[in-house]
C-alpha cells in the first residue's frame, strides 16, 4: 500500500472536500436540462394523487421510489456522522444509497467506520461500493488497486453493486491527481469480471456520451451513472482548493473547466442507446427534475449536495427534503396522466432551447 504521507493527504483531501462542497458555491454554471425539457399536462387524471405508486426496480431489487442518495462522502471523520444519518433516511424510506470514494478507507482501515456506519444504519438497504477507475492501473509511484482492493470495498459496506466512478476532469485539475488513462478500459474488464455483483459506471459532473455508454456496456457495465454537468463542480471544488494554497495552476484550470461537460439531460438522451438502467446525477433538485429526467429515460436519480447539507443539519432535514421530494414527484405523475412513476418513461414532452440544440446536432432522441 502506498505511504502514510500520501494517506494522510487522501483523508485530507475527503476533508477538504467536505468543507468545500458544502459552504462554497461550486455549482456548474451550465444548467442540467431540466428547464428545457417541458411534461405535457392532462387535464383528465388516471388516478387518485395518494394512490399514485413510486416504486420501481433496479438491478433485481424493488425501491419504495426512484430515488439514490448519491455516493459523496467518507474517509474523513467529519463524515461518519453524516453518512450515518443518510444511511437512515435510505432505510426508513426505501432508497438506495451510495458512499463516497472509499479509497481513503483502503489506504487507512481505521477509516473504514466512516463508511462501514452506512450498511450499520441500512441493513436491507441497496448500497453502492465506490472506487475510481483512475486507480484501476498504476499512478506514478502507487501501484494499481487489485482484485483484493475491489472485493475490500465491497465487504466493507456489504455493497449491493459497486460503483467505478470516471473523474478525470477532476483528476485534471487536481495537483496531487491522477492523469494516466492509458489501459483504463482493459482494467474496467477486468475488474468487471472478478466482481460477482453488478458495477456501476459513474460520471462525476462532466456527462456520458453516447460513445462512452456504449463502450461501458460493451466492457460489462451493468448500469450508468451519467453524473452531468449541471449540479456541482468538481473542477470548481478543485479551484477552491487550488486558491487556499495559491497553487496558480490548479485555480486556472478548474475556474476555466467549471462549467465543462454534457448537461445531464442530454447525457441521459445519449446514455439511452447503451439499452442499460440509467441514473440521473448532476443537478436533480426536486421531484419535478426527476419526473424529467425519467421521462428522458433515465431509471432513478441521484441527489449529492442538497442531501449532503441537509445531511450536515440531521435527521429531520433529510426526511423533510426526501418527503418534499416525492411529494413532488407524485404530483408530475398525476398532471401528466400516469398510474405509476413507471409511466413518466411514455409521457409527451417537448424539448426547447439548448437541449433541443444538443439532441439535433448530435442525433439524440
Amino acid at each position: 500500500m502506498p505511504s502514510s504521507d500520501l494517506t494522510d493527504a487522501v483523508e485530507r483531501r475527503k476533508g477538504e472536500h467536505l468543507q468545500v462542497v458544502t459552504g462554497e458555491d461550486v455549482t456548474s454554471r451550465r444548467p442540467p436540462g431540466w428547464d428545457d425539457v417541458h411534461l405535457v399536462h392532462q387535464a383528465l387524471p388516471a388516478t387518485d394523487l395518494e394512490k399514485i405508486d413510486l416504486g420501481v426496480e433496479f438491478l433485481g431489487r424493488r425501491l419504495r421510489a426512484p430515488l439514490v442518495i448519491a455516493g459523496m462522502t467518507g474517509g474523513h471523520a467529519a463524515a461518519l456522522e453524516v453518512n450515518r444519518v443518510l444511511a437512515r433516511a435510505a432505510e426508513n424510506h426505501g432508497l438506495a444509497m451510495g458512499v463516497g470514494s472509499q479509497r481513503a478507507a483502503l489506504r487507512n482501515p481505521a477509516l473504514a467506520s466512516t463508511y462501514r456506519v452506512a450498511r450499520e444504519e441500512a441493513p436491507t438497504a441497496f448500497l453502492i461500493g465506490n472506487l475510481g477507475v483512475a486507480q484501476l492501473i498504476p499512478q506514478g509511484s502507487s501501484a494499481a488497486a487489485g482484485v483484493q482492493h475491489l472485493l475490500a470495498a465491497i465487504e466493507m459496506i456489504r455493497a449491493d453493486a459497486l460503483a467505478l466512478h470516471l473523474n478525470y476532469l477532476e483528476e485534471t485539475v487536481q495537483p496531487e491527481g491522477d492523469r494516466r488513462a492509458a489501459g483504463i478500459r482493459e482494467a474496467i474488464a477486468r475488474a468487471v469480471s472478478v466482481i460477482a455483483l453488478p458495477v456501476i459506471a459513474k460520471e462525476t459532473g462532466a456527462g456520458t456520451s453516447r460513445q462512452t455508454a456504449l463502450a461501458l456496456r460493451d466492457l460489462g457495465c451493468a448500469a450508468i451513472d451519467v453524473g452531468g454537468a449541471g449540479g456541482t463542480s468538481f473542477a470548481a471544488v478543485e479551484a477552491r482548493r487550488a486558491d487556499a494554497v495559491d497553487d496558480h495552476r490548479g485555480r486556472r484550470l478548474g475556474e476555466t473547466f467549471r462549467d465543462w461537460g454534457i448537461p445531464t439531460a442530454a447525457s441521459i438522451l445519449a446514455a439511452r442507446a447503451a439499452g442499460l438502467p440509467i441514473i440521473a446525477t448532476g443537478g436533480v433538485r426536486s421531484g419535478l427534475d426527476a419526473a424529467k429526467a425519467l421521462a428522458l429515460g433515465a431509471t432513478l436519480v441521484g441527489v449529492a449536495a442538497p442531501l449532503l447539507r441537509a445531511g450536515m443539519e440531521g435527521e429531520a432535514a433529510v426526511a423533510e427534503w426526501i418527503e418534499l421530494f416525492c411529494e413532488e414527484l407524485r404530483a408530475a405523475v398525476f398532471l401528466t396522466g400516469g398510474r405509476s412513476v413507471a409511466d413518466l418513461a411514455g409521457a409527451d414532452r417537448v424539448l426547447v432551447g439548448e437541449l433541443a440544440q444538443w439532441t439535433a446536432q448530435l442525433g439524440y432522441r
